[in-house]
């Protein structure tokens, strides 16, 4: 069965009635995408992630009149440029396969690999291989910090170590780190819903047993070989008490999630742990890793 589909651009402060208004008009399904070329990273606690301006897609059955719903869309003030708006047929498909099979195997250093689950992995006893679909969490590895970050830890001796992982999203770091020997891994998240991809994606990868989720207030005062932190800039730099609280001697901190021009402002929250520092850079990001 086909299907009619609306697009239009509106400013992120409309989204949310626009989508209402849709829904009220019987949209089956909507879709937004960034229509100004603006990275969009973890979100920071109690934050909503929304592009300046979004590209919103509205599915609807066959027999709607699209040109009545514009009109609506227009009537309410969400359309200042007719022009922007686009109405078409669609043909119905898997859409869920469709979206999956973009999604290919991807390798990061010299043995790490993510595999989407419908993927068979070729065996090999040197590589290590991540299992891992594409979900509700952030980090699926197609991000460049998320890539730095698992570069590193392909490259990294976590034979027998304890790593905490702040702010998990998917895992997909924690899950590395564990396939990569880490003895344990503390995964912390403020949001409930990346602590259940995570046990989740862990169970699938078979390392559970030395996976455990928690949220930050949650995570004991215990000493670490290495604190892992793929989030915001200015998130790091407040938390950095914090990260450096959990760091024993000899300890290794790893930050990413921040652009090249961010990159000394949040070294220097970090003074104070006198640490030695590394920098790794990717398209308009940076790697940083500390050693104490």
């Amino acid at each position: 069965m086909p299907w009619r589909q609306l697009s239009l651009k509106v400013a992120a402060a409309q989204t949310e009635a626009v989508e209402d208004l849709l829904l009220e008009m019987g949209a089956v399904a909507l879709t937004l995408e960034d229509a100004s070329g603006q990275p969009l990273l973890e979100p920071g606690p109690g934050e909503t992630p929304l592009w300046d301006r979004v590209h919103l897609h509205s599915l609807f059955e066959a027999d709607t009149e699209l040109a009545l719903v514009a009109h609506q869309l227009g009537a309410a003030g969400f359309i200042d440029d007719p022009t922007s708006v686009v109405m078409k047929t669609v043909e119905d498909q898997a859409w869920e396969r469709v979206w999956m099979d973009r999604f290919q195997p991807m390798r990061f250093g010299q043995r790490l690999w993510i595999y989407p689950r419908h993927h068979e992995a070729p065996e090999s006893a040197d590589d290590r291989i991540v299992r891992l679909d594409p979900g509700l969490a952030f980090g699926s590895g197609t991000h460049p910090t998320t890539a730095m970050c698992l570069r590193w830890l392909d490259g990294a001796d976590l034979s027998g170590k304890v790593l905490v992982d702040y702010g998990c999203g998917s895992g997909v770091l924690a899950i590395a780190a564990a396939l990569c020997g880490a003895e344990k891994v503390w995964c912390v998240d403020h949001d409930e819903q990346a602590l259940i991809a995570t046990r989740e994606n862990a169970e699938v990868n078979g390392v559970l047993d030395r996976v455990v989720t928690c949220h930050p207030d949650e995570l004991p005062a215990a000493s670490a070989d290495v604190v892992l932190a793929n989030i915001l800039a200015g998130i790091l730099c407040k938390l950095s008490p914090r990260l450096m609280a959990l760091l024993k001697p000899q300890a290794q901190l790893v930050m990413s999630g921040m652009l090249h021009a961010q990159a000394d402002d949040v070294q220097r929250h970090y003074a104070e742990a006198n640490l030695q520092w590394q920098r790794q850079q990717e398209e308009d990001w940076s790697l940083l890793v500390g050693q104490r």
